[in-house]
């Protein structure tokens, strides 16, 4: 009786996973399939190995959109494994879990409320209504402007690299800009080579741009515009009746994007090994550039490793923030930043209440926000100081954790030269970057609602 008690207990069909897990698992089975397709011989080209950890780093900065690589993209892999590297970052930047709805939608299959509810975890949205649309509208906008990206870019490209290698290359930097994952495979200098185009420089900051402003965003702002054609209404007045999430979302895009360019410019102004040697129509748009990019996208017009200690401070900051919610970019979201400044500044005005665009943020929001920040903070700590350990400087060794954390994808020219225990050390970097480190703390609690239900009397204790 005992042994099938016992059975019983371990039988697979008893196994529960929540959504909070689920998510976490599908990113991790991902990358090991994708691991495995990188260090099959058809995936690398002849004359060059790929090991176990470059392909399972390769698998890792691909599926978590950071853009970190140990070998060069278009130079170590053959077209079938810059496809399966492409693959990966598509799924990566709309969701593991969002594409496979994807899926069971075009199959026609039914979605139980349980897979409605995993869904809009994975997306980060509330709403259960009308969220099979919401999602077919998302895959819709994305492969619009990745395709018309992809053709924008063909025109450069294309003389440039041929027809057949510039059109893959056109699709591949469209995909890789949007999904801000900031690989290509163009040539071993990012965007170097292109710094002074404005045509790529602009395209391929609006492609980051519209990927790090989140769908929710996206929709928003379309439907108010078409509203307010309709109606007449002038700019003021549109960006006025936008819902309070994307207003927020605007201005804190704008506001950093300003203030990061600004603060670049400054620093590297006269320095010759970034933007000093440039005239200055050309620093303003590289400075543009680098504000951009330190927002999760990971393309390089100038040399990282040549930057000053002001903007690796500055570039600390825009990377660990990120983009904004329900988008492809990482960090801890520009509205979970701006909340837990707002509540310091709340509290010190002596404000009960945290009001934005003249609606109140829940007591839970902010709660929820102060921890994403706290945890994001300590996992950018402990990883930064497990990487010293391996030899690296401060400034060195916070720039490659912040970036793979926030899967930003810029490099001080550290990732190649890191070894096997500093590639561990980042990859696990990346994939908590990618679902969270909040969500791999949910991951191994029960969140039992029976510890809620004791009501302790309230304690003395003293702060500041």
């Amino acid at each position: 009786m005992q042994n099938k008690d016992k059975k019983k207990e371990f039988d697979i069909k008893n196994i529960r996973i929540s959504p909070g897990q689920f998510i976490p698992v599908s990113f991790l089975v991902t990358i090991i399939i994708g691991t495995i397709l990188l260090m099959l011989p058809i995936s690398t080209v002849p004359g060059e190995k790929t090991g176990l950890i470059t392909a399972l780093f390769t698998a890792t900065t691909s599926v978590c959109v950071t853009g970190l690589v140990v070998v060069d993209t278009y130079a170590h892999w053959t077209a079938f494994g810059q496809a399966v590297i492409l693959v990966l970052v598509q799924i990566g930047g709309l969701g593991v879990v969002a594409v496979g709805s994807m899926i069971m939608l075009i199959g026609k299959k039914k979605f139980s409320l349980a897979d409605r509810k995993l869904l809009g975890d994975s997306l980060n949205v509330e709403k259960n209504r009308g969220l099979l649309s919401f999602l077919i509208r998302i895959f819709k906008g994305v492969f619009f402007v990745e395709g018309a990206g992809a053709i924008l870019y063909a025109f450069k490209f294309v003389p440039l690299l041929g027809p057949i290698k510039g059109v893959w290359a056109s699709i591949f930097q469209s995909v890789s800009a949007f999904c801000n994952a900031g690989m290509d495979i163009v040539g071993p200098n990012s965007m170097i080579d292109f710094r002074e185009s404005r045509y790529l420089m602009y395209l391929t900051m609006i492609l980051i741009v519209l990927g790090g402003l989140g769908f929710v965003v996206w929709f928003d702002v379309i439907d108010g515009v078409r509203d307010g054609v309709k109606k007449r209404f002038g700019p003021d007045r549109v960006f006025e009746r936008l819902p309070e999430h994307s207003k927020l979302v605007l201005v804190m895009t704008f506001i950093l994007l300003l203030t990061g360019t600004v603060g670049i410019f400054a620093a590297e102004y006269n320095n010759p090994e970034t933007i000093g040697n440039m005239n200055l129509s050309d620093k303003l748009l590289n400075s543009l550039f680098q504000s951009v990019t330190f927002r999760t996208a990971g393309f390089a017009a100038v040399p990282q490793d040549m930057l000053t200690e002001t903007s690796c401070v500055i570039g600390y900051v825009l990377m660990f923030i990120g983009g904004s919610p329900v988008g492809t970019a990482g960090g801890v979201k520009t509205v979970t930043a701006f909340l837990v400044f707002m509540n310091a500044v709340s509290y010190i005005r002596g404000k009960k209440e945290n009001v934005v665009f003249k609606h109140r943020v829940s007591e839970e929001l902010m709660r929820k926000a102060a921890a994403v920040v706290f945890v994001s903070f300590c996992a950018v700590t402990v990883m930064t100081l497990l990487l010293m350990t391996r030899g690296v400087n401060l400034t060195d060794a916070m720039y490659e954790v912040v970036s793979a954390l926030a899967t930003v994808g810029l490099s001080r020219s550290l990732t190649p030269n890191l070894d096997r225990f500093g590639r561990l050390i980042i990859i696990t970097s990346m994939y908590l970057g990618r679902i969270g480190p909040i969500s791999m703390a949910i991951f191994f609690t029960k969140g039992s609602s029976s510890q809620n239900k004791i009501k302790h009397s309230e304690g003395t204790f003293y702060v500041g």
